[in-house]
C-alpha cells in the first residue's frame, strides 16, 4: 500500500551549540523526530528554551542540524527557499516602505511583472483586512495590524509551507484571538501547510490538527497529540478545556521528572 510522504519531516534532528565562553556544549534539540503532513496545521508546543524556534529555523534553512536531518518532500533542507515562508515574532517590516510595498517586495525582487504583483498584493491585503490601510507605514499600525501585514507578505510569496514563530505573542489577548480566527479562515481557504510555534496550550488546541508537545533541557519530543476536536472550536467549551488539561498534565509531569 502506498504511504504518502510527509511534507516536512524531522529525522532524529539534534542541534548542539558550542561557544568559546561555554565550558560545555549546549544541546538545544536532541533526537527530534516528527512528520508534518501536507496541508495540515501543526503546533510545536513547549516551555521557553525547549528549542521550538531552533526547530523552526532548521525547517526554514537558517540553521543546520548537528546530526540527523530535516526533509521537505523527501529532500534534505540545505538552506532557505521560496517553498518555505516565515512569519517571525517580531514583525520584520521595512519602516521606509508602506504596507503594500512591504507585501510586494518578495515578488518584485523575483522579477514578477508589476501588474501581477500589485493585483496579488491587493488580494492578500483584502484577505487580512488591511486593504484600507495599504498606504500607511508600519509606524502607523497597531501590533496586530503589523502582524497581519507580515502574514500578507508571506502569503504573497506563495510558499508551500508557512513557518510561524509565536507570531501573536506580543499582542493583547483580544487581538490574539481575533488573529487566530483570521489565520484559521485563511488556512481553511488556502490549505497551506502550517507549522506554528507557541507556548500557549489553549492556542495550540484552538489552532492545530496535530500538536508536538516538547520538553526542555534538552529539547525533545514529549508527546504527539492528534487533535480530534471538530472545527470551529469554542474556546470555552468543555472539550477544549479537557484537551488543555490533558496536555497540561503531560507537560507538568515531565517538568517534575
Amino acid at each position: 500500500m502506498h504511504v504518502a510522504r510527509p511534507k516536512l519531516a524531522f529525522e532524529r534532528a539534534t542541534k548542539v551549540y558550542t561557544t568559546a565562553r561555554a565550558s560545555t556544549p549546549a544541546v538545544a534539540i536532541q533526537d527530534f523526530s516528527f512528520a508534518v503532513e501536507s496541508h495540515s496545521f501543526v503546533c510545536l508546543l513547549g516551555p521557553s528554551g525547549c528549542g521550538k524556534s531552533t526547530l523552526l529555523n532548521m525547517a526554514a534553512g537558517f540553521v543546520r542540524p548537528t546530526s540527523g536531518a530535516v526533509l521537505v518532500d523527501g529532500k534534505q533542507v540545505a538552506g532557505p527557499g521560496w517553498d518555505r515562508g516565515v512569519v517571525f515574532q517580531e514583525y520584520a517590516l521595512f519602516p521606509w516602505y508602506t504596507v503594500q510595498q512591504n507585501v510586494e517586495i518578495g515578488p518584485r525582487c523575483r522579477g514578477v511583472p508589476p501588474t501581477a504583483v500589485r493585483e496579488r498584493a491587493e488580494l492578500y491585503l483584502k484577505m487580512v483586512g488591511l486593504f484600507e490601510h495599504r498606504h500607511k507605514y508600519p509606524k502607523e499600525l497597531s501590533g496586530g495590524m503589523k502582524q497581519r501585514a507580515a502574514l500578507a507578505r508571506t502569503l504573497h510569496n506563495d510558499p508551500e509551507i508557512i513557518l510561524m514563530d509565536e507570531p501573536f505573542a506580543a499582542v493583547d489577548a483580544q487581538t490574539r484571538e481575533a488573529l487566530q480566527d483570521q489565520l484559521l479562515e485563511i488556512w481553511g481557504a488556502m490549505r497551506k501547510t502550517v507549522v506554528f510555534v507557541t507556548h500557549s496550550i489553549k492556542e495550540a488546541v484552538i489552532l492545530s490538527d496535530t500538536i508536538a508537545v516538547m520538553a526542555a533541557h534538552p529539547g525533545r519530543l514529549l508527546r504527539h497529540v492528534s487533535n480530534p476536536l471538530p472545527r470551529p472550536r469554542v474556546r470555552t467549551s468543555s472539550e477544549v478545556n479537557e484537551l488543555e488539561r490533558e496536555i497540561y498534565e503531560t507537560m507538568f509531569q515531565s517538568a517534575k521528572a
